[in-house]
C-alpha cells in the first residue's frame, strides 16, 4: 500500500467526481472512493447488520489508488463483522437452528423430510413453487461486493412473478467507463477498468 512505485502508478490514475458518479449511479466501494460514505447495511440496514460494529472506508479522489484502498479497508471491516458474528453465536443457547421458523418458506432439514409427512411436503411445495405470492410490489437491496445489488419484483398473485428486474451495480459502473478513461493513456484505461472490478456477467440487459 506504501510501495513508492505502486502509489506512483495508481494515485490519479482515472480519477471520476463524485457529482458524475452520483449522476450515473455508483455504489459501494467505486462511490466511497469518491468520497460519500453511502453502504446500504448501514443507510437500510438488514440481517441485523445494525447490532454490529463497523467503519464505512472512503476515500477522496476516487482515483484508482483510492478504490484499491477502500477495497483494502473493507476487507478488515469484514473480518471485524466475523469476529462480531462469532462471538454472538458462541453466547447463543441454540447453536444448531440459524433459520426462521417460517415452514412455508425455509426448507425443513433432510432428516425431518425423509422421516416426517408434513416436512416432506413442505419440501416439496417450496422446491416446486407451489406458494402464491402477495399481489403487490417490492425492492430490496443488499451490499454486494460490488456495491448495491437490487431485486425489483412485481407479483400479481400467481406462483411465478409477474415482472423481475435485478439491479447489478457492474452495469452501472461500465456506462461511465468511456468518461472515465477519455483523453487518458491506453494502460490507464485498463489499469482503470480493473480498479472498478466490472464483472461481465452483470452486463447483460
Amino acid at each position: 500500500m506504501r510501495n513508492r512505485i505502486f502509489m506512483d502508478r495508481c494515485i490519479n490514475c482515472g480519477p471520476f467526481p463524485l457529482d458524475r458518479a452520483l449522476a450515473y449511479g455508483f455504489t459501494g466501494p467505486n462511490l466511497r472512493a469518491c468520497g460519500l460514505d453511502y453502504d446500504v447495511r448501514v443507510m437500510d440496514p438488514y440481517c441485523s447488520y445494525e447490532d454490529f460494529d463497523f467503519k464505512i472506508p472512503i476515500g477522496q479522489n476516487g482515483d484508482v489508488y483510492d478504490r484499491f484502498m477502500v477495497r483494502q479497508k473493507e476487507m478488515w471491516e469484514s473480518l471485524r463483522i466475523i469476529r462480531q458474528a462469532v462471538e454472538k453465536c458462541e453466547k447463543m443457547s441454540d447453536k444448531t437452528t440459524f433459520t426462521a421458523e417460517v415452514p412455508e418458506w425455509v426448507l425443513p432439514p433432510k432428516e425431518e423430510v425423509y422421516n416426517e409427512m408434513e416436512a416432506l411436503i413442505y419440501h416439496f411445495k417450496i422446491v416446486m413453487g407451489e406458494s402464491d405470492v402477495p399481489v403487490g410490489e417490492v425492492y430490496h437491496c443488499v451490499e454486494g461486493g460490488n456495491g448495491e445489488l437490487g431485486v425489483y419484483l412485481v407479483s400479481d398473485g400467481g406462483r411465478t412473478p409477474f415482472r423481475v428486474h435485478f439491479r447489478r451495480p457492474c452495469f452501472v459502473y461500465y456506462q461511465a467507463f468511456p468518461e472515465m478513461v477519455k483523453g487518458i493513456m491506453l494502460s490507464d484505461a485498463i489499469l482503470s477498468m480493473s480498479s472498478m472490478n466490472v464483472i461481465a456477467g452483470e452486463l447483460d440487459a
